[in-house]
């Protein structure tokens, strides 16, 4: 089954997060419940990752690793951003992480710098019921 959703992460190389987030992310998407996701990692210090990077117009190149969840637009395969159900309010679960408009997390340095599980699984659940 092809995937319906695809979560692009953005990360670079040397980054002790980015890491961290992409084993969190792919120790989730082994679970069936997640079957309908797939990955898409984003080296921002190419030339194709900081042209997607700068694509999602959302994302703040200080508070990397990040990632945006995308929805499939069409049956050529093309995926658009999931819009954010947050609004400006802030998030139980994702705090200051989350993003405003689309539907994505992004590290708040302010805080631990931690994207936990907790947060991505807020994520993939709000993507399903989007």
């Amino acid at each position: 089954m092809a995937a319906k959703f695809r979560v692009d992460v953005f990360g670079k190389q040397g980054c002790e997060k980015c890491g961290v987030l992409n084993q969190r992310l792919d120790k989730l998407l082994e679970k069936p419940e997640w079957s309908a996701f797939q990955k898409h990692y984003w080296d921002v210090e190419t030339e194709n990752g900081m042209v997607a990077f700068a694509e999602a117009e959302v994302l703040n190149p200080q508070r990397i690793p990040a990632m945006l969840v995308m929805r499939q637009a069409d049956d050529e395969g093309a995926f658009v951003p999931v819009p954010g159900p947050f609004g400006e309010a802030e998030h139980p679960v994702l705090k200051g992480s989350a993003l405003f408009g689309l539907l994505g997390l992004q590290t708040d340095y302010t805080t631990s710098g931690v994207i936990t599980p907790k947060m991505i699984s807020a994520c993939l659940e709000a993507a399903v019921g989007a």
